[in-house]
């Protein structure tokens, strides 16, 4: 059981499913500080310094609080702002692997336009050939 184990985990797709992961959570965390850094303080600043990760809707009375960790605490919450902030970052992480994806097709696509060239032959079928061309001149 383990030696198949072992023959299963070293397959090519597995291995390449677990660095796809790898490389995925990374790209994640660059997309999240992309979203939270840069462009949700631009749109702050666009409609006049809001911050949506704060922006919620009490769903009880008791919710008081004017921050969401605060209103989290005091009742249950719809956290819209946060849900807003999420759906930014999955529009961003889709357009992004939509254009690697597309840049990947496009440069399958020129390497496929391109003729092969035909293979150099062996030593062999040179020697052939010129004994070949010997016997015509002959």
């Amino acid at each position: 059981m383990l030696k198949e184990f072992r023959e299963f985990a070293m397959k090519g797709n597995v291995v390449d499913l677990a660095v796809g992961v790898i490389i995925g959570a990374a790209f994640g965390g660059i997309v999240t500080s992309l979203v939270g850094d840069i462009i949700m303080p631009i749109v702050g600043s666009i409609t006049g310094g809001l911050d949506f990760s704060n922006y919620f809707t009490g769903l009880s009375k008791a919710v008081t609080a004017t921050n969401l960790a605060d209103a989290k605490k005091q009742g249950a919450v719809l956290a819209w702002g946060n849900f807003l902030t999420l759906t930014i970052n999955f529009v961003i992480i889709a357009f992004v692997l939509f254009s690697v994806i597309r840049f990947m097709n496009r440069l399958k696509r020129n390497d496929a336009a391109k003729p092969a060239e035909p293979p150099k032959p062996s030593r062999q079928e040179e020697l052939l050939t010129e004994i070949r061309d010997l016997l015509k001149k002959a």
